[in-house]
């Protein structure tokens, strides 16, 4: 059996979609061949390269890519993981799905906040919501289960 193509959208490709593509990786790797990418770049949030690793995954050799870097890729789905990717999303060829899984910005939910500390915790917190998503894949996608936050 081939594995499912699926690619993380999200508007920077700096957080939730690195993260749910290193789970898809992780957890996964044996089903889904995952990929992440930004309709923008805002390069690799440090936090959530650190909540990775609190968790075992590595994933700070990633880069932030644009979907537009990745090539002519047949995605089988392409799953946007915020509400500004699902309203900018460009158009895929051929049979690809696109389904919007929505998680809060773990940035936008610690930007107010004063210590590392707490600003690691909004991150754990949608880095959990993701691992649980991801867990339920490929399932949820075939089934047309929904996230939404």
């Amino acid at each position: 059996m081939s594995k499912l193509r699926i690619l993380f959208l999200c508007t920077g490709n700096s957080c939730r979609s690195q993260m749910a593509e290193g789970y898809a990786r992780a957890l996964k790797g044996d089903s889904i061949e995952a990929y992440s990418a930004g309709i923008e770049t805002h390069g690799l949030n440090p936090y959530a390269v650190a909540c990775m690793r609190e968790d075992g995954v590595d994933i700070s050799g990633h880069q932030s890519t644009m979907v537009s870097d990745l090539g002519p890729i047949p995605f089988d789905y392409v799953v946007t993981v915020c509400g500004q990717a699902d309203e900018n999303c460009p158009v895929f060829p051929g049979q690809t799905q696109v389904v919007h899984y929505g998680f809060e910005d773990p940035a936008q939910l610690a930007a107010n906040l004063g210590s590392e500390e707490e600003k690691l915790d909004c991150h754990r917190r949608v880095r959990d919501e993701i691992k649980a998503f991801v867990r339920t894949l490929p399932q949820a996608l075939a089934e047309g289960k929904s996230v939404g936050l």
